[in-house]
């Protein structure tokens, strides 16, 4: 008996019938309680367990605290488990090249193994880290980031224009799966500035008639620069009218006036978990598809559950990922919190605020939390003269933190700066020093044009 091939394993009529289809998240979770969310969730965790109890990584994560299956009856005791992030997995592909210990396909008889489905992410962070899906689990992470794009708006008429990477990162070629196989729209799979050039990005996008841009807030801001350069105007000549991404930071009135009144929606995921939440047209925050992704807030330093409305590391448990690779309480050191009010569609979904920051990338002046990620979408929306690319630079003298904040503008170079560092002041209470760039001037710093996410922090303390 041969194994199971990539569409056998993914088995289409089960996912629907678990998980419906994009058009349908809105009826399902206006309809479904909080009682009966609960249930599935349970029903869920219970079948992950079963699977992350196989696979030698979590054999060893939760066996060297002590822990026992008997120990984890429901979502109840999930805190009693340790959380771990990529370090974490990273020490496991080096204790076990290639992948790691934590491919779950050893549990299977040859006979019913699914195949791997094997990307990596963008090296952000370090070393590009293994991504591993079975069928099953890749196909409802794609179904997760098509119900996000059908609750905003986009539909298989549109003309889809991707700037999510691709080569061995999962992003681009994720993004093109859910397009394909759920949303059913033409799809422009650009790539990063290094696959087609953000010149040709621009003019693909005229000559096809691009109606949605997806992609990290960052580039796609650049490339509204870029068409402006080329002398063509964002949402007359190229009429975008939505875009969908990881706006993160950035303002979305200044990435919409950008584009020319596009409407902007953003949603929130990491590698290994795919989709988590999403924004709908409520503009209320982002929806957690809690039947698929159970997330918890952590106290950054204790890592002990926060209040709703406080603001901690962002731990993700996939649900439906128990196949190939379970994901049990895995920490992004992604920033964001809870919203405590309710749903102006009533969705019963919880929401958060979305992307706030790294805690990993996060600098302390004077006894102040600040996350770099946040500056850029400060300046810009305050000041429209200056531009979206930006990078802060963190130095140590005489034993005191400083930062400087270099910034792309338009106009002279050498103007006073007094009213973007008082408002830097004003937002975030301690001084910030503010240096002007000419226009592309930083690309060579940030990376934008090569990298899936743009350089925002350059630490130069341990070179003082």
């Amino acid at each position: 008996m041969l194994a199971p091939n990539y569409f056998e394993a993914m088995d289409y009529a089960g996912i629907v019938r678990d998980y419906g289809r994009p058009e349908t998240f809105v009826e399902r979770f206006t309809r479904t309680s909080r009682d009966e969310l609960r249930a599935l969730q349970e029903a869920r965790f219970a079948t992950l367990m079963q699977r992350a109890w196989q696979v030698p990584f979590y054999q060893r994560l939760w066996g060297g605290k002590g822990i026992e299956a008997g120990d984890i009856r429901s979502l109840d005791d999930i805190t009693k488990l340790p959380t771990y992030s990529k370090s974490e997995l990273m020490q496991s592909v080096e204790a076990h090249p290639p992948i790691g210990d934590f491919d779950g396909r050893a549990s299977y008889t040859p006979e019913t193994r699914p195949p791997l489905v094997f990307q990596t992410t963008s090296g952000t962070t370090g070393k590009p880290q293994p991504l591993l899906f079975g069928p099953r689990s890749r196909e409802i992470q794609n179904l997760l980031l098509a119900r996000f794009y059908a609750l905003q708006g986009i539909t298989g008429d549109d003309v889809i224009h991707s700037v999510y990477g691709h080569g061995m990162v999962n992003g681009g070629h994720y993004v093109r799966e859910a397009v394909v196989h759920w949303v059913g729209a033409q799809l422009l799979s650009a790539g990063t500035g290094v696959e087609t050039r953000s010149n040709n990005q621009v003019t693909l996008m005229k000559e096809f008639g691009a109606s949605v841009i997806v992609g990290f807030g960052d580039y796609i801001k650049r490339l509204s620069d870029v068409a402006r350069e080329l002398g063509l105007e964002p949402g007359r000549d190229i009429p975008i009218r939505i875009i969908s991404g990881h706006i993160g930071a950035e303002s979305p009135e200044s990435m919409s006036a950008a584009w020319g009144g596009a409407e902007v929606y953003d949603w929130y995921g990491v590698g290994d978990t795919g989709a988590i939440a999403g924004e709908g047209p409520d503009r209320a925050g982002l929806y957690v598809q809690e039947d698929a992704q159970f997330l918890e807030i952590l106290d950054i330093e204790t890592g002990a559950p926060v209040a709703d409305g406080e603001a901690g590391d962002m731990v993700c448990t996939c649900l439906f990922k128990d196949d190939v690779f379970p994901i049990v309480r895995f920490n992004t050191h992604d920033v964001s919190r809870f919203q405590t009010d309710s749903s102006p569609m009533g969705l019963n979904l919880r929401r958060i605020a979305g992307f706030l920051g790294r805690s990993d990338n996060m600098v302390k002046l004077r006894g102040i939390n600040i996350y770099p990620t946040g500056i850029g979408a400060v300046l810009t929306e305050n000041h429209p003269e200056l531009m979206s690319e930006y990078v802060c630079e963190v130095t140590r003298t005489e034993g005191r933190d400083e930062m400087i904040v270099h910034v792309e503008t338009r106009g002279a170079l050498d103007r006073d700066v007094t009213a973007y560092e008082k408002l830097l002041r004003t937002r975030f209470g301690v001084d910030i020093a503010i240096r002007l760039a000419a226009p592309g001037a930083l690309v060579d710093l940030t990376q934008i044009e090569v990298r899936q996410k743009p350089i925002r922090l350059i630490d130069r303390r341990k070179d003082a």
